[in-house]
Parts: structure tokens; C-alpha cells; sequence
């Protein structure tokens, strides 16, 4: 893994924090129930969203652009910032109903460093070169915790400990999940009872969907097939689009202006008014 600087490290963790207001009237509440669907373009959109979805990182960036523990609920490093122990989240199951172990930590974390399971819920995690900024690096959906090291492709069969199982999915073109009940996440995210990404590579027919009802949210870069249609909401911004939202979407209050599908973290953060 490469050094990091300290003062750029946790710069660029200020720049995602960067905030733009969603103009929304809605409650600051999440209300749980129905699906929440999504239209993006052939591009790895569906992949991101269906990662976060479906898998959990030891540590996530949340909308704010603030870190906190995902699958880790603390971690230390010694004065080099070299040795880092991470402390795991105890009684979570992946998907296919099998625990989530300290060996699955560990695969996943022999991709940046040597590793020591320590105990059934600690791990120890050396780097060749200090990084300060290691736990901000793991919450990228890169070092996803699989069962055992597994792949997280193809998506019909992935399998994670994350706010939704996969019910259906085709890899580049469909995913449908569905929440996972007594989810440790449950009262604070993943609101939806199901949500669905659906693959559509022309922008306009994306924008038609939206506007007729289809889908309830729209990946539009470009936004001219969409700009000044009245009732819908943008982010960051009309004039910067990069979604289109329906009005009955609610979404958190503050997300990172640098992250336009809010780090691939909708399907848990975002509802249905």
C-alpha cells in the first residue's frame, strides 16, 4: 500500500464533506417500506450500487463524509501508524445464514498487509510502510469482507453481510434485493424493503422513466434531457446534475458533494417518503 500523506489524507476526507443542500421538503425521518429503483447507465453504477447493498467494509464514509465502523467497531494503531488491531462486530451472518468469522476479515486483509487473527473477534493488521490513513482506505468498496475471500461477482450469487440480499440480478444489466430481516443495521439504514437497479444506457429513455413513474431515481450526468422539469429534485445541483430524484424520495440532508450516488451507499440510506 502506498504512504499517504496525513494532511492530504484527511484534506480529501474534508473535500467529500463538501455538502450541497437537496432542496428537499421532505421529513427528516426514514420511513421503511417499498422499493426504491434506480435507472443508471452501462457503466459500473449497478456494480457499485449492488456492492453496498449487499456487502458491509470494516469501516464506511458516511454522507457527511465523517468515518465510522461498519464490520469494525474500533481500531488502533501503534505510534508509526504501521500495526493497526481492529476490533469486529460481533453476531453478524452473512447471507447464506453462516457467521461472519475473523478468517473472513483476515482474506480480505492480506490484499494490504501481513495478518494475525488475535481472537475470534480481533485482528492484526501490519503494512510495510505507515499509512494514518488506513481505516479511511478500507471503507472503499474494494476491500468489501466476502465469506472466506470469495470473489463478489457474479451478482446473483454474492454473498455479504450487508442491508440487502440479493433476490435477482444479471451482472451490467438487472439487481433486485431484498432487506435482510434483524439486520444489525435495522432502525438506522437499508429503509427500503426492496430496491432495483435497472441498466438503461440511453439518457433520454433514463429521463423518461423518471418522469413517467418507472424508476425513482435517475443517473443523469448530463441532465439536459431533464433540465427545468418542475417537481424533481437534483444533485448536487440543477446546473452540475448528476441525479435526477423523484419528490417522494427522502435522502439524507448532507451528502458529500464529490460523491454522486452518495458512495454507492443509496440502497441503505435512502427511502420512500
Amino acid at each position: 500500500m502506498t504512504r499517504i500523506d496525513r494532511r492530504a489524507l484527511f484534506a480529501s476526507g474534508a473535500a467529500a464533506a463538501l455538502l450541497a443542500a437537496t432542496g428537499a421538503s421532505l421529513a427528516d425521518t426514514p420511513k421503511a417500506g417499498g422499493t426504491l429503483r434506480l435507472a443508471v447507465p452501462r457503466d459500473d453504477s449497478l456494480e457499485q450500487l449492488a456492492r453496498g447493498a449487499v456487502f458491509d467494509t470494516l469501516t464506511e464514509i458516511a454522507p457527511d463524509g465523517t468515518l465510522r465502523g461498519e464490520l469494525a467497531t474500533g481500531w488502533h494503531t501503534d505510534a508509526d501508524a504501521r500495526v493497526w488491531r481492529f476490533e469486529l462486530r460481533q453476531g453478524v451472518t452473512f447471507h447464506d445464514d453462516l457467521a461472519l468469522n475473523v478468517n473472513d476479515v483476515a482474506a480480505v486483509l492480506r490484499e494490504v498487509g501481513q495478518v494475525e487473527a488475535l481472537s475470534e473477534s480481533s485482528v492484526q493488521l501490519e503494512l510495510a510502510e505507515a499509512n494514518p490513513g488506513l481505516p479511511f482506505l478500507l471503507a472503499d468498496n474494494r476491500f468489501v469482507i466476502t465469506r472466506d475471500g470469495q470473489g463478489v461477482t457474479p451478482l446473483h450469487v454474492a454473498n455479504g453481510t450487508g442491508c440487502y440480499r440479493v433476490e435477482r440480478a444479471e451482472d451490467d444489466r438487472h439487481f433486485l434485493g431484498r432487506k435482510v430481516a434483524g439486520h444489525y443495521k435495522d432502525n438506522t439504514a437499508g429503509w427500503a424493503e426492496t430496491f432495483e437497479i435497472i441498466v438503461i444506457p440511453d439518457a433520454r429513455v433514463r429521463a423518461e422513466a423518471l418522469r413517467d413513474g418507472y424508476v425513482d431515481v435517475a443517473a443523469l450526468p448530463e441532465g439536459n434531457e431533464l433540465k427545468g422539469q418542475r417537481g424533481l429534485r437534483y444533485h448536487p445541483s440543477e446546473s452540475d446534475m448528476a441525479l435526477a430524484v423523484a419528490p417522494h424520495v427522502g435522502m439524507p440532508r448532507q451528502i458529500g458533494a464529490a460523491r454522486g450516488l452518495d458512495d454507492g451507499r443509496i440502497a441503505e440510506r435512502w427511502w420512500l417518503a
